[in-house]
């Protein structure tokens, strides 16, 4: 049975996704603060992690960074009533897979579980190495340099990355982007998609004479040197 373990410290809310999900045959674990979410994860393990942002003691964006410094494979769900752009963006930088604004509705929710756990289950087959001029992705270290140079990405950035240096210079749009980026549409996506190009722009191109990440006006985006 999928195992899940959920930080939410309002009980009501706590209670009633413990009992929809186990009524989809899908285990549920609860604590209310950030110590007791660490102290359970040594006791049991997990196949998903659904963390409230705001909660007591380690507030959820840590947990979540936290999380990431020894474990980068496990997916996180972030559940929270910050619902702006700016507020995806971090999460993501701390290194969570997928983001859901309440109120939702419990359905949403376990099919986002659903897609984080397949995810996991069975990953994407990715190069171990890719080079586009002076740029070298290292998709098994995580690693990313130019002219030897490395470069420091968060998770979302690296992975954003790869997927454009996968496509081989193909255009991408900003839906199939956010496709490979996130386990399941939400509304921003898309103008989150922006953000982080602009980012990797700014880590990958910034100080080099030839750009690499290019726009095609009303197509979307290639990794490509020109």
């Amino acid at each position: 049975m999928l195992k899940t373990l959920l930080l939410e410290d309002d009980p009501t809310l706590s209670a009633e996704i413990k009992t929809y999900l186990h009524s989809k045959q899908v285990e549920c674990d609860t604590v209310f603060d950030g110590e007791l979410f660490f102290k359970q994860l040594r006791t049991d393990s997990y196949d998903v992690y659904l963390l409230d942002v705001n909660v007591p003691k380690i507030n959820g964006l840590e947990v979540c960074r936290i999380i990431r410094e020894s474990d980068k494979t496990t997916p996180i769900l972030m559940l929270t009533a910050f619902g702006e752009v700016e507020d995806k963006v971090e999460a993501f930088d701390f290194g969570a897979d997928d983001y859901l604004v309440k109120p939702f509705h419990l359905a949403e929710l376990l099919a986002r579980i659903q897609a984080l756990y397949r995810r996991k289950a069975m990953p994407q087959l990715e190069m171990a190495f890719v080079e586009i001029a002076d740029l070298k992705i290292y998709s098994d270290e995580k690693k990313v340099t130019r002219d030897e140079v490395e470069i420091t990405l968060t998770p979302k950035e690296f992975k954003l990355l790869n997927i454009l240096a996968t496509a081989k210079g193909r255009v991408l749009s900003k839906q199939q982007i956010a496709d490979e980026l996130w386990d399941y549409h939400i509304e921003t996506n898309q103008n989150t998609i922006e953000v982080y190009i602009n980012f990797l722009r700014k880590k990958i191109d910034k100080e080099h004479a030839i750009k690499l990440i290019h726009t095609k006006i009303g197509f979307g985006y290639y990794l490509k040197a020109e």
